[in-house]
C-alpha cells in the first residue's frame, strides 16, 4: 500500500475530498476545546492532556503500522520530532488544558490560535523575512482583536485566575510559534503524518511530569462521561484531527487548510455558547472577527510571497 490515505470513491474529486477532510478536522478541533473544559469536573487537566495525546499517538502508530508506513525517525527528522513534540504539542497542551479551568473554551481557543500573529514579527526579526503590506495589515488586525479582548470594559483585570488563564493561552500560542519558526528551514525526510505519532509520544512525555508532580494524589471520577470525553479527546480531537488535516493538505494545499482551520475557534465558541452556557459577548465576537481576519491575511501573505 503506497499511501495511508484511503482512495476516494469514483466521481469524487481531489478538491472535494480535501474540503471534506478539512471539514472533519475543523469539527474535531473545534469540539476539542469545549470537551477539555467539560472534562474539568471528572479528571485533572494535566492528566487529561497527557492521556489524550498518548491515546492519539497509539492510534496513529496502529494506523501507520497497518498501512505499512510506520518508520523510525531518522537523525534528520529528529529536530522536527523534538521541536513539534515539545513546543507545538507538549508545552502547548499542558498550558492549554490548565488554562481552560479559568477561561471560557471559545475565548481560550481564539487566544491559542493567535500563533500566526506572533510568527510575523518574530520571523521578520530573527529570520529576515519581509514584513509585506498584507502581513503588516494582518498583524495590526490581529493585535487590534487582542486589544478588544483585553479592554478594561470587557476584561476583569482584578481577578488573578482570569489573568492566569488568559496569560497561559497566550503563552501556549508563543510556544507553538517557536516550533513554526524552527520548522521554516527544516528539510523533511519522513512525511509529517509518519512523524506525528512520535511527536505525540514526545508530547505525552512532556505532560507526564506535570501530572505526576502537580497532580500526584487526585480524584478521578470514573464513569461513562469521562470515558466519552477521553475518547473524544484522544480519538477525534487528536488522532482523527491530525490525520484529516495532513490528508487535506495533500489535496488542497497548506494555505487553504490554514485559513480553513480558523473555523476551529468559531466551532468552539458556538458549542460553548450552546452547550456550556458561556456568553457570546460583543467583546468576544469582535475579537473573534478581528483576530481570525488577521490570521487569514497572514496565511494568504505567506502563500503569495512564495
Amino acid at each position: 500500500m503506497s499511501s495511508i490515505t484511503p482512495p476516494e470513491p469514483p466521481g469524487i474529486s481531489q478538491n472535494a475530498a480535501g474540503f471534506a477532510l478539512l471539514g472533519v478536522a475543523v469539527l474535531c478541533y473545534g469540539g476539542l476545546w469545549p470537551v477539555i473544559r467539560a472534562a474539568g469536573p471528572y479528571i485533572p487537566p494535566f492528566w487529561f492532556g497527557t492521556l489524550r495525546v498518548f491515546i492519539g499517538a497509539i492510534i496513529l502508530f496502529a494506523v501507520l503500522a497497518a498501512s505499512g508506513q510506520l518508520r523510525v525517525p531518522t537523525r534528520r527528522d529528529l529536530p522536527a520530532v523534538l521541536s513539534v513534540g515539545i513546543f507545538m504539542l507538549g508545552i502547548y497542551v499542558v498550558l492549554m488544558h490548565y488554562a481552560l479551568q479559568f477561561v471560557p473554551a471559545g475565548r481560550g481557543a481564539l487566544l491559542a490560535y493567535s500563533t500566526p500573529i506572533w510568527v510575523v514579527p518574530a520571523a521578520a526579526l530573527f529570520l529576515g523575512e519581509r514584513l509585506t503590506n498584507l502581513r503588516l495589515a494582518g498583524l495590526v488586525c490581529g493585535l487590534l482583536g487582542l486589544g478588544v479582548l483585553f479592554n478594561p470594559m470587557g476584561f476583569d483585570w482584578s481577578d488573578p485566575s482570569v489573568l492566569l488563564g488568559n496569560g497561559l493561552c497566550l503563552l501556549a500560542a508563543f510556544s507553538w510559534s517557536i516550533a513554526i519558526l524552527h520548522m521554516r528551514g527544516h528539510t523533511w525526510n519522513l512525511s509529517p503524518l509518519q512523524l506525528a505519532p512520535w511527536q505525540l509520544l514526545v508530547a505525552a512525555t512532556v505532560g507526564l511530569p506535570f501530572s505526576l508532580l502537580l497532580e500526584p494524589r487526585t480524584h478521578i471520577e470514573f464513569g461513562w462521561p469521562l470515558v466519552l470525553l477521553v475518547l473524544y479527546g484522544g480519538v477525534l480531537g487528536t488522532a482523527l484531527a491530525m490525520w484529516s488535516t495532513v490528508s487535506a493538505i495533500r489535496r488542497i494545499g497548506a494555505v487553504t487548510c490554514s485559513v480553513g482551520l480558523l473555523g476551529g475557534p468559531v466551532i468552539a465558541t458556538a458549542i460553548s455558547v450552546m452547550f456550556l452556557g458561556e456568553p457570546l459577548t460583543l467583546t468576544l465576537a469582535s475579537g473573534l472577527v478581528l483576530i481570525l481576519s488577521g490570521i487569514a491575511m497572514v496565511s494568504l501573505a505567506q502563500a503569495w510571497d512564495r
